[in-house]
């Protein structure tokens, strides 16, 4: 007889850590999804195999990532069931996951999904009316198993039809963590992730920002929102210039480099020629612009002067400075004198 298998929806915390094991305890194979979008998680897609062998190594769980970019960032927009205290779409993210992971059990010939939700322990996301829902519209009602609070919960068809044994599942309910904290080192785990949120929807300086991405139009274009967009705008020093440009300095040597490569057809970019500097980004420029017009050229001051005033100071303050502008692959550069801070302080964002 072939191994049952089921899938699990995997945030690195310690509840999905146990939701699988408890689950693998019974025999079971549990292949864990880590879904990462630009406001989670989306800096492992560039260490995919060193973060699964880390996630084996720490806690003999096969993990796999499925980037949800381009469709969450959409779903982000206009969620059916609302915000969180921030910019947080909670319920219709975990609906947009479960869906995506159900389509994904005839790939794995997996039974049944499995998750790490504790009855009570989000006030938005995690009370039994709102589990319920999160079941019927991702359409995994029958198919979705709690193991650390499933008998608090009505029996599930893996649970039925005998793929997994109800006794030896777990009846946790509420926000403390005495209860994980005894299953795990029962496991044996001794290092697990802190419960702080990774998601920076839920952090209230970041959220605000994002927000009024998704509420400004004329910065997510006619395409509407996009994921290189967002993972510019979680990245620097933000701008809105006159006339409604977007423009990104970075802070230090890792920001400048991330700026860089973030760059697009059509983006600025800039650089200080004669001392060190940030390395800044005018998102989508003004490609149909002539060369030689007179609004290129009041931008490239703006853009200039602002990357000569966060550019390393002589003598205590900022000098003017040799600034290279790449614009749709061609060079130019120009002397920018530092804008003075009461002139570009309403343009950050």
């Amino acid at each position: 007889m072939s191994q049952v298998s089921a899938i699990a929806l995997f945030s690195g915390g310690l509840d999905s850590i146990l939701a699988c094991r408890v689950i693998m305890a019974q025999g079971i194979r549990v292949i864990a999804l880590k879904f990462v979008t630009p406001f989670f998680d989306d800096h492992l897609l560039d260490r995919e195999d060193a973060y699964q062998e880390e996630v084996r190594r720490k806690y003999g769980i096969e993990v796999r990532l499925v980037d949800l970019s381009e469709g969450y960032v959409q779903l982000v927009a206009n969620p059916a069931h609302g915000y969180g205290k921030h910019f947080n779409p909670c319920i219709d993210c975990k609906i947009y996951m479960l869906g995506r992971a159900r389509t994904m059990l005839p790939e794995y010939k997996a039974s049944f999904l499995i998750s790490g939700e504790v009855l009570g322990q989000r006030p938005m996301s995690q009370r039994m009316d709102t589990l319920r829902v999160i079941e019927r519209e991702s359409g995994c009602a029958g198919i979705l198993l709690r193991p650390l609070c499933a008998r608090r919960l009505p029996e599930t068809d893996p649970e039925r039809t005998g793929l997994v044994r109800r006794e030896l599942l777990h009846a946790m309910s509420g926000r403390g963590r005495k209860e994980q904290i005894r299953l795990a080192a029962e496991f044996g785990i001794g290092e697990y992730p802190s419960p702080a949120g990774g998601c920076m929807l839920t952090d209230p300086n970041l959220g605000e920002r994002i927000a009024r991405y998704y509420q400004d139009r004329a910065l997510m274009q006619a395409e509407g929102p996009r994921a290189a967009d967002i993972r510019l705008l979680l990245v620097g020093r933000q701008f809105r210039l006159p006339g409604g440009h977007w423009f990104v300095l970075g802070r230090n040597e890792a920001e400048n480099e991330r700026i860089a490569v973030l760059a697009e057809p059509g983006d600025w970019l800039l650089t200080m020629r004669d001392r060190p500097g940030p390395t800044g980004l005018l998102r989508r420029g003004l490609a149909d612009s002539p060369v030689d017009s007179g609004e290129e050229r009041k931008l490239m001051e703006l853009a200039g002067g602002l990357v000569a005033r966060y550019g390393r100071k002589t003598g205590g303050r900022p000098l003017p400075a040799e600034v290279r502008i790449e614009r749709n692959g061609e060079p130019c550069g120009l002397t920018a004198a530092p804008l003075p801070d009461d002139v570009f302080r309403e343009w950050q964002l």
